[in-house]
């Protein structure tokens, strides 16, 4: 993995603990993991026909350097969007991480 390819930023977020608003309702907080350097690999977007209706799945493909603790519990947040790691596959024996992310958009 060549350092020149990787030429975007993301940051990955971790959710914490949920917290009560003043309603006593439950609020999902999400706090920054890493902030990485990553090459994007591929973006697409597919619109496919679901139960409720048409929509548009953008998927987008990074690459980084290893990084210990990812899971797919966790979310990439990328040129102001939020994007839920869909898979993680390993290259080269801990040498770096391709994540398969997507945004669905209705």
């Amino acid at each position: 993995m060549r350092a020149g390819k990787l030429d975007r930023t993301i940051i990955i977020e971790a959710q914490g603990a949920a917290t009560l608003d003043e309603y006593r309702t439950p609020t999902l907080a999400w706090s920054t993991f890493a902030t990485v350097r990553a090459e994007l690999v591929q973006a697409s977007t597919a619109e496919f026909l679901r139960a409720y209706g048409e929509a548009a799945d953008a998927v987008l493909i990074f690459r980084i350097r290893w990084l210990d603790g990812l899971t797919v519990k966790h979310r990439v947040s990328y040129a102001g969007r939020i994007l839920n790691i869909r898979e993680i596959v390993e290259i080269n024996r801990r040498r770096g991480l391709e994540l398969r992310c997507d945004e669905v958009r209705a």
